[in-house]
């Protein structure tokens, strides 16, 4: 009797991996590695600080060291690269320390209002009926209130303070998340894939969260980096009206309020801390671009 040897031949797959398709079509947009690249510059110079700053930012050099000009200016100081402010304090140790601040404020405002909003969306998206309804009426009164007054009005509700801050900003962008949310799951809940789950026995919460939601993240990460960039303006026009951080905290709209009676005589004590602003939140903004093109089937197609 002959023996046949049977070989089994494993077929690899030519199909890239994820993570290698999402950078390919993030990469393809040049502004969105740009973004990437100064997003991760001003993260290390928030996480390393202490080791980057070289001055202590809270630490005052006397009368005869207020309002020096960066070091390229006459009559500056070489020990202080950017200069000091009205109190003698280096300028560029505040700002590398007000990366910190940003950077959280916009992570605590994301993720609080990305929660909540999605949460409230999968519930109004689902559920419908009256629910839905309610829901709505009260993301469209929130949304009819500029959102910088509305957050000015909280403020002055809770007191004036960074954390009350952030829940103020939370608030205001939440309406974003729950509608972005809420489409996403109406075109999702009636499709083939849902309504087998639903035949298997799959309840409500599972349907939202383990088959719905996963389907919709790819357009609320884009939101979620909006949230992000939107967070950081907010909180610092906050601080920058006096309803943020409080003074002696290096936060950059704090900074701008602090120097804007020096607006004439020493522009860089506002140049900087606005050019920080303008600088992290455009990185932000193009990641954000560089996101919907990898998370976007019309434009992977085209």
């Amino acid at each position: 009797m002959s023996t046949v040897s049977v070989k089994t031949v494993t077929v690899k797959s030519d199909r890239p991996s994820a993570l290698a398709e999402f950078w390919y079509y993030f990469s393809r947009n040049k502004g969105a590695v740009i973004g990437l690249a100064i997003f991760l510059f001003v993260l290390f110079l928030a996480i390393f600080a202490g080791l980057v700053a070289p001055h202590n930012p809270d630490a005052a050099y006397g009368s005869d060291m207020q309002r020096l000009p960066p070091a390229w200016a006459e009559g500056s100081n070489s020990s202080f690269l950017l200069g000091t402010d009205a109190n003698g304090r280096d300028l560029l140790s505040r700002l590398i320390y007000g990366t910190r601040f940003s950077l959280f404020i916009g992570l605590v405002v994301a993720s609080l209002s990305a929660i909540a909003g999605i949460l409230i969306g999968l519930v109004a998206g689902y559920v419908r009926g009256r629910t839905d309804t309610i829901i709505m009426r009260i993301m469209d009164i929130i949304l009819a209130i500029p959102s910088l007054l509305l957050a000015l009005v909280l403020v002055a509700i809770l007191g004036p303070g960074l954390t009350n801050a952030m829940i103020a900003i939370s608030i205001v962008n939440q309406p974003h998340f729950v509608r972005l949310t809420r489409a996403s799951v109406m075109s999702e809940r009636d499709k083939e894939y849902v309504i087998a789950s639903r035949v298997a026995g799959a309840g409500p919460l599972r349907l939202m969260f383990k088959t719905i939601l996963p389907n919709c993240l790819g357009p609320l990460i884009v939101q979620a980096t909006l949230a992000f960039s939107a967070a950081i303006l907010d909180a610092a026009a906050l601080g920058f009206l006096g309803q943020g951080a409080q003074p002696p905290t290096p936060e950059w709209g704090t900074m701008l309020a602090d120097s804007r009676e020096f607006f004439q005589s020493n522009p860089w004590l506002v140049t900087f801390p606005g050019l920080c602003i303008l600088i992290t939140v455009l990185a932000i903004n193009l990641m954000g671009d560089g996101l919907r093109d990898a998370f976007d089937p019309k434009l992977k197609r085209s």
